[in-house]
């Protein structure tokens, strides 16, 4: 069963933008900590940004700045909006509960070159 569904990646050149978004049929969203980690080959997946369900952000210091995370409670779907992107961000995105403890999607790819 599909609960979480990632998308909004693609190909942008450095400076550019993106925005993606995770929508889940998890009827518990609103209540969790939810956040966007990301992977490259080789590399554990690493948590850049999670919400609170009250509301309140975190980030990676990698990302501070550049990256806002949001969610809607009512579409039950998170987003991250992406902005002055640099070749390190280069990674397929997911989505999950932060300690992630849901089921993993499929992942967004973003990749960031001229």
């Amino acid at each position: 069963q599909v609960q979480l569904v990632e998308s909004g990646g693609g190909l942008v050149q450095p400076g550019g933008s993106l925005r993606l978004s995770c929508a889940t049929s998890r009827s518990d969203f609103r209540f969790n900590t939810v956040g966007w980690y990301r992977q490259t080959p080789g590399k554990q997946r690493e948590l850049v940004a999670h919400m609170l369900s009250g509301g309140s952000t975190f980030y990676a210091d990698s990302v501070k700045g550049r990256f806002t995370i949001s969610r809607d409670n009512v579409k039950n779907t998170l987003y991250l909006q992406m902005n002055s992107l640099k070749p390190e961000d280069t990674a397929v995105y997911y989505c999950n509960r932060v300690p992630f403890t849901w089921s993993w999607g499929q992942g967004t790819r973003v990749t960031v070159s001229s």
